[in-house]
């Protein structure tokens, strides 16, 4: 636990650094323009065609008989564009997913790396491939699961569980690659991740429980309708902000996970310690 509580210390120091806040600026930016562009374009077109689709099966009936089960039978007046809103979360959680890995990661990568962990060899076993092929898949897994647990946000309780353990798998997927890319060569990359990955997917749970912190801008009903584009902006600019502080905790985690096993391994060679990596090291 100790070595997650330092890593998590480290982050939110390296979170206050004016550089680090500024590096939100830029994905969010395009974030919302992206989206501000593609809302104005088709999101009316959405709605359309799924109220329609509603009427034509008779799901308008289904729909108000599950809210009224759970007592929010307030919502059938607006389940189709709350339906609309929901389908395109995970959209825009790709678009700045993928905004963060290409644009801040690397700049997150530098400076964490120069300012504590600038003794560390760089032996680049990532690549860009690698970690956008990791981010692809790694989302479409979420996103099949995402939609396979969308009935579930119907149950408050249940979407504080389901939703900070999808982002957190997410999370650790993504972050964990990105984070070791660049210092660690292919082996080291393995091995650190398949020894630490109960506590890598610890932090992505609680990033994750963080990232979740957005969807409860979608739970005002009629409000958030009324409301959805400043709603949406201060959606992806939560998305953006928690992707920077969760690559920023991943990285001091993976690097200093990286700078102890070398350290191992400079031991074992001198014939000082037995080679034999825990998650304690």
């Amino acid at each position: 636990m100790r070595p997650i509580l330092n890593a998590f210390g480290k982050a939110l120091l390296s979170q206050m650094h004016v550089r680090m806040l500024m590096l939100t600026v830029v994905p969010f930016i395009l974030s919302v323009a992206v989206w501000g562009f593609v809302l104005w374009l088709y999101l009316q077109r959405m709605i359309d065609w799924l109220q329609q689709w509603f009427v034509q099966n008779d799901a308008f009936s289904v729909a108000g008989g599950v809210l009224a089960i759970v007592g929010m039978g307030a919502l059938k007046a607006v389940v189709v564009p709350l339906l609309a809103m929901w389908v395109l979360l995970p959209l825009m959680i790709l678009t700045a997913l993928l905004f963060v890995g290409t644009m801040a990661m690397p700049v997150i990568v530098r400076h964490v790396g120069r300012r504590s962990y600038g003794e560390l060899e760089l032996r680049r076993g990532g690549t860009f491939a690698g970690s956008l092929w990791t981010s692809l898949s790694s989302f479409v897994v979420f996103l099949v699961l995402w939609l396979v647990t969308l009935p579930l946000s119907l149950f408050p309780p249940l979407t504080f569980v389901v939703q900070p353990l999808l982002w957190g798998w997410l999370t650790y997927r993504v972050m964990a690659y990105d984070a070791l890319a660049d210092h660690a060569d292919v082996e080291e990359r393995r091995i650190i991740l398949k020894t630490h990955r109960w506590r890598l997917l610890a932090i992505g749970i609680v990033t994750g429980a963080m990232g979740a912190a957005p969807t409860l801008l979608w739970l005002g009903g009629a409000l958030s309708v009324i409301f959805f584009p400043v709603l949406a902006a201060g959606a992806i600019w939560l998305y953006v902000l928690v992707f920077v502080f969760t690559g920023l905790w991943f990285q001091h985690y993976c690097l200093e996970a990286l700078r102890r096993w070398r350290a191992l391994q400079s031991a074992a060679a001198a014939g000082e310690a037995p080679l034999q990596l825990t998650e304690n090291d």
